[in-house]
């Protein structure tokens, strides 16, 4: 699921933090990853090899910060085992036989309750 999760993120991240998103396929609602900031955000680079530490440490912690909002979407999202897709909490129902999004149980008029 963390791979899945991790192929759908959306990067949202500046020079100053790093934040991440995804986007239920259902209702649209987008997730936002809790911002983390670059430990070096408005630190001058006085040199260009400074530049280029301070590049390589931001690529660093950003994986870091990808790695930490795939871990929080965990809990926030689950995939379909019918149709596939990515669905918030809140579209993702928990049935008597097997749970699914909102719109498979529609279609199969199962009844459920929401994650969320």
């Amino acid at each position: 699921m963390k791979r899945i999760i991790a192929g759908y993120l959306q990067d949202d991240s500046d020079e100053r933090q790093f934040r991440f998103s995804l986007t239920c396929v259902e209702c649209g609602t987008v997730w936002k990853s809790t911002p983390i900031r670059f430990s070096k955000a408005g630190v001058p680079s006085p040199t260009e090899a400074k530049q280029v530490v301070f590049r390589a440490l931001y690529q660093r912690e950003r994986e870091w910060a990808r790695a930490l909002a795939v871990e929080e979407a965990v809990h926030e999202f689950n995939r379909c085992p019918l149709c596939g897709r990515l669905v918030c909490n809140r579209c993702f129902l928990i049935c008597d036989d097997l749970d699914m999004c909102r719109t498979c149980a529609e279609d199969l008029h199962e009844r459920g309750d929401p994650v969320a």
